[in-house]
């Protein structure tokens, strides 16, 4: 798989579907030939992309004229790139890797070692067999023995023309993964090697040939949250890869669901099983969520966009700073969001398609299992979400202590300055037609984000009282505050983003009102996961809202599912990119299942261990076990 999947990436680059002056004039393109090429394969487009934006990109983004060399090298092969950030002790916290860069004046190079086994640069893609150079993230160490932070390195790791080890690299492959194994995840340990000077991306800090270390940053922290802006943009990239892969899974199972017949009120007549209301609940709102998903992962893409055009042209002002902190924010809560939505979504797809659901031939399960990692890396979705927890009380304390108003340049956040307001307010529908307005949930949102945002600050208030330090009082307000805080936060954002499209004059009349019933049913069966909340802060009393929020939800299941097929035609490629016999656009499940399972490998052979069988046969009793 190794092999294969470095060979197609060979043909990518013979094919060069895009020029750097096509992209640099519309990024999104970028993102659809992401899309497209995963749709194939994510090994395939992770091998790609990781030398020539996690590598390459990142080299022109961090560094300066002096790199443009390496830049220059990936676009043609000459490299091969990866991004050596993660080690065997270290993931989540990038503060505490371990790996070191000292500068030797007498030589003018860096001396990068890795202190032991712990320390080995791990799961780094691209670097098991192929990459000859590495960004590595190490901590800089200057000849007065201070050590400035983590900076990156263009370290060599193997000879490009013969993949060799270079003295003092021992690097190698980490093994089988439970999916996207055509990709080669791999390790290093460094051994006093030596790098040139100007290995070191300089953007926010460089050394002198002297020794004396010089940086744009008065406050270190600034400069370490620059360093690691590049990851901002990969969060948000991992949001749409998983939107994808919810996606396709999508296409499979509700084609299957129209096609397939079973049982029905005659026993003459059997029915599509997406008449029943059962298969409708349970795929119809995954439909929603893409929809939601597709609209929300392009405008935060957009929003990144803006925020990099800023940073390229070296924009100082507090708007800039505000969007990367805003973007953060987005990102860090905008991974969890998409990634566990495909990974519950592809999960119920595969059991609505039943056995046949569970056949490898009909991509399921490889779709489950290459979704898996965007749950990990670039982030454990549950730390991330931390970050965006953070950046909201933030928010509150500024209010509160400085009177000051909350506003923010993507408005992710604007509502919150009205949050009294807010919080004053009740669900006030009484009738189904009511709650099919996706307004109604969006106001509900607004005040579930309201009331955690005040709960998870109150809940660090009473741990700081009780005696606990910062890092205890925080650790012990996740659960139940800080994190459902972060996730609704982003739930909210997603759901406006749609709701606007929804109500956008610039939005094709015939489209906006099945658009609209998406939005409103996203909104709905979301909200139904913050049910206990939203009882706990009296938004909602009695049964009645309950009963309408259930009944809203499965009157719109119902009349989405004669549009269901044709919602998931407008997002499906090819029969052979979607590569699922039971997920065929002609909607010959059984014939397209049969003869894709007729023409495997030996499938009417006779196993090679026949003998076994036919001969020898056990006498039942002779062995005992030993213990």
């Amino acid at each position: 798989m190794r092999e294969l999947n470095f060979l197609r990436v060979k043909q990518l680059f013979r094919y060069d579907f895009m020029t750097k002056e096509e992209s640099m004039g519309d990024p999104w393109k970028t993102v659809v030939l992401n899309d497209s090429l995963g749709m194939y394969d994510w090994a395939l487009s992770a091998k790609f992309f990781l030398n020539k934006g996690m590598f390459g990109a990142n080299i022109a983004n961090s560094g300066s004229g002096r790199h443009s060399k390496y830049v220059e090298n990936t676009e043609d092969m000459t490299i091969f790139g990866c991004f050596a950030l993660t080690e065997l002790s270290h993931g989540s916290n990038t503060r505490g890797m371990r790996t070191k860069a000292m500068y030797d004046p007498s030589t003018q190079e860096f001396v990068i070692n890795s202190p032991d086994f712990e320390a080995a640069k791990f799961w780094v893609g691209n670097l098991g067999k192929t990459a000859t150079h590495a960004l590595v993230f190490a901590q800089l160490y200057t000849p007065d023995q201070v050590c400035h932070g983590l900076h990156s390195f263009i370290v060599p790791v193997r000879d490009p023309k013969t993949l060799l080890a270079l003295p003092g690299v021992l690097v190698g492959d980490m093994g089988k993964k439970l999916g996207q194994n055509g990709l080669d995840n791999g390790f290093a340990l460094f051994h006093n090697v030596r790098i040139p000077r100007e290995n070191l991306l300089n953007k926010t800090g460089d050394v002198t040939p002297d020794g004396i270390y010089v940086t744009p940053f008065k406050d270190p922290n600034k400069r370490f949250g620059a360093s690691l802006g590049a990851l901002s943009g990969g969060r948000i990239s991992i949001t749409r890869m998983a939107l994808v892969n919810l996606k396709m899974a999508l296409i499979v199972a509700i084609r299957f669901s129209a096609t397939r017949r079973q049982f029905g009120p005659k026993d003459t007549e059997e029915i599509p099983v997406l008449e029943y209301q059962l298969q409708q609940w349970r795929l119809i709102p995954y439909l929603a969520a893409a929809y939601a998903l597709e609209h929300f992962s392009k405008s935060i893409f957009m929003n990144f966009v803006e925020f990099q055009i800023g940073q390229i042209m070296r924009d100082k002002s507090d708007r800039q700073a505000d969007m990367g902190r805003e973007i953060h924010a987005i990102g860090c809560s905008s991974k969890p969001l998409g990634s566990w939505m495909a990974q519950r979504g592809i999960q119920e797809c595969r059991e609505a398609c039943g056995g046949h659901g569970y056949l490898a031939m009909n991509r399921l399960g490889d779709l489950r299992n290459d979704n898996d990692p965007n749950c990990t890396y670039e982030g454990d979705n549950n730390v991330l979400l931390q970050q965006t927890s953070s950046y909201l009380l933030s928010w509150l304390h500024a209010k509160h202590h400085d009177g000051v108003r909350i506003e923010s340049p993507f408005h992710t956040v604007d509502f919150l300055d009205d949050l009294h307001k807010i919080l004053g307010s009740k669900f006030t529908a009484t009738t189904m037609e009511e709650c099919m307005d996706s307004a109604v949930p969006l106001a509900a949102y607004k005040w579930l984000v309201c009331f955690l945002l005040e709960e998870s600050q109150k809940r660090l208030e009473q741990q700081r009282a009780l005696g606990k330090d910062e890092f205890e009082a925080r650790n012990n307000s996740q659960v139940y505050y800080c994190r459902t805080l972060a996730i609704a936060y982003i739930e909210h954002t997603c759901l406006q983003r749609f709701h606007e499209l929804t109500t956008d004059k610039d939005t094709p009349a015939g489209l906006r009102p099945v658009l609209s019933k998406l939005c409103a049913l996203y909104g709905l069966w979301n909200l139904c996961s913050h049910m206990a909340t939203l009882y706990q802060g009296n938004y909602l009393s009695g049964r009645k809202p309950a009963e309408l929020f259930q009944g809203t939800i499965l009157t719109l299941c119902s009349q989405l599912k004669d549009d269901a097929v044709a919602l998931v035609d407008v997002l499906a490629p090819p029969d052979f990119i979607l590569n699922s016999p039971i997920g065929n656009a002609d909607g010959q499940l059984y014939k397209n299942l049969w003869s894709t399972m007729m023409q495997g490998s030996q499938v009417l052979e006779r196993p090679s261990w026949w003998k076994e069988f036919c001969s020898d046969k056990p006498v039942v009793g002779t062995l005992r076990p030993k213990l």
